[in-house]
């Protein structure tokens, strides 16, 4: 049904991949054909940049685009943003600050919605990802929501997460801070010109020593102006030398193990009839003998 699709998406051809994420996010007819297609290229670096609103993902991002472009790489970014509660689509769309890039011919920008996900994460961002890792794509910047310790899933799925923080994130930090020295490669402090940028990073540093002894290594932390590009190219830079194959591979296999379970159950449940299922529980109320327990167990 789609072979002309995935013929197309196996050259790199941006239209195809646009279409075939539409695809694989609304579940429309034969987009399980797509994903059984995909050839996985390992060879793309997973960059995860998260953070609490306001701390100037969208700009960091930006400014990364711009540096990775050096190398005549191509750069794949997913925004996942937060859900219309209308229509489950995303509510900022592709982002602005990144307009200068979307006619780039070795860029390709997609906003992706949460619809709910507690995680901060769009519930097809394993496929979405795969789907990109199949074009060909140097680097994958995946760009979430928030931060929190419901976020752990973007650790698993990236080869590197990058934390976005502002001077004024003390208070986050310290609500979060179990989430945030789990699931943090490198700390950004963006917005560093603002008053009290000493003294957080003196803080964020003192929150981080007690990690330190359960990590193999260091965690840095960079020093921003997002608006004036001013640290991006150090950032890039530690990205690149901080990448190593298989740091996060107990990680990963979770989040695939995680994601095939939910795969397996969804296939398995539909075979439930839900009409048949709404009459049992009809008949039973109606005869004062239900017990909801025992028709999951004996239903067939």
């Amino acid at each position: 049904m789609h072979e002309q699709l995935i013929k197309h998406l196996r050259t790199g051809d941006a239209r195809a991949l646009a279409r075939a994420i539409s695809f694989v996010e609304n579940e429309a007819s034969g987009y399980d054909e797509i994903l059984l297609s995909l050839r996985r290229d390992s060879s793309a670096t997973v960059i995860g940049v998260t953070g609490p609103p306001g701390a100037g993902k969208s700009t960091i991002v930006d400014g990364m685009i711009g540096e990775l472009l050096k190398e005549q790489g191509r750069i794949a970014v997913l925004c996942v943003d937060p859900s219309s509660p209308f229509n489950l689509g995303a509510v900022l769309g592709d982002r602005i600050r990144m307009s200068e890039w979307y006619t780039h011919p070795n860029v390709f920008i997609r906003s992706l919605a949460t619809r709910g996900s507690v995680g901060g994460l769009s519930p097809k961002i394993i496929e979405v990802t795969d789907l990109l890792r199949s074009c060909g794509f140097d680097n994958i910047i995946v760009e979430t929501v928030g931060v929190g310790q419901s976020e752990i899933e973007i650790a698993a799925l990236a080869d590197i997460t990058v934390v976005v923080l502002v001077p004024e994130s003390g208070d986050e930090v310290q609500t979060m801070k179990a989430g945030l020295m789990e699931i943090a490669d490198i700390f950004v402090i963006n917005k560093s010109d603002r008053p009290d940028a000493d003294l957080f990073e003196k803080n964020l540093q003192l929150l981080l020593a007690p990690a330190f002894g359960k990590r193999s290594r260091e965690v840095p932390v960079i020093r921003t102006i997002a608006t004036e590009k001013k640290g991006i190219p150090e950032l890039v830079h530690r990205i690149k030398n901080d990448v190593r194959p298989g740091v996060n591979e107990e990680r990963r296999i979770a989040l695939l193990t995680e994601k095939a379970w939910q795969l397996m159950a969804k296939q398995r449940m539909r075979e439930v009839d839900k009409l048949e299922l709404r009459r049992r529980v009809e008949k039973g109320l109606q005869n004062h003998n239900l017990n909801i327990y025992s028709l999951v167990a004996d239903y067939k």
